[in-house]
């Protein structure tokens, strides 16, 4: 029998993509009721889209839902920030390690490359947080557990809704560019342990400013 043909994209998961971009950039703040009726009306869409996307939102952790309150954007508490920081501090330093331990040259001299981009972007705050964030899911691409990208990804969607960023932090910038060099040079030299040691420090060092 002839294959099915391609069906594009759900319009639920265009709606989801434009309400992340919402919540992400602050039009939607944390803590806020999500009107659907007024945003249905100024997406131009039915309100069933718009309440699938909203459900692929709370999977993701961004969106809070209330019986018979109905969906609120996800606020984050000290203890959630706290949580998640434990999180991302166990996986990625555990795929650092990996990294440091078998990355080809090819591998490593990548790396290199984001890192130096990112000591270029130190004043484009926009854009350093860009590359950092592309510098840590390259990572972990790298160490090559899907499952533990997946988990990352959508740890990394969540703390964009912590209102105390660790690199708005005065000085935080410079500290976490000196703490990805001295993660870089344990990769570049294949020492797994420091890089796990020194990746965990970045973490902490993150949460301990962004507690502030």
């Amino acid at each position: 029998m002839p294959a099915s043909p391609l069906t594009p994209r759900a319009l639920y998961q265009d709606v989801a993509e434009r309400l992340r971009e919402q919540i992400f950039n602050r039009a939607l703040e944390p803590g806020s009721w999500i009107d659907e009726q007024k945003i249905a009306a100024e997406y131009g869409i039915s309100r069933t889209p718009l309440r699938e996307a909203l459900k692929v939102l709370a999977v993701e952790g961004l969106v809070t839902m209330k019986v018979r309150r109905g969906a609120y954007v996800t606020e984050m508490s000290r203890d959630d920030v706290a949580q998640v920081y434990h999180l991302l501090s166990l996986l990625e330093s555990d795929a650092a390690a990996q990294v440091a331990a078998s990355a080809s040259a090819a591998q490593r001299a990548e790396l290199a490359a984001l890192h130096r981009q990112l000591e270029a972007q130190r004043g484009q705050r926009d854009a350093f947080f860009a590359t950092n964030e592309q510098f840590h899911l390259r990572l972990l691409q790298m160490a090559g557990n899907r499952w533990t990208q997946q988990i990352v990804t959508d740890l990394r969607k969540v703390m964009k809704l912590n209102r105390h960023h660790s690199l708005f932090k005065q000085g935080r910038i410079d500290e976490s560019l000196a703490e990805h060099r001295a993660i870089m040079a344990a990769i570049e030299s294949g020492d797994a342990e420091a890089a796990r040691g020194l990746t965990r420090a970045h973490f902490d060092n993150g949460l301990e400013a962004a507690a502030l």
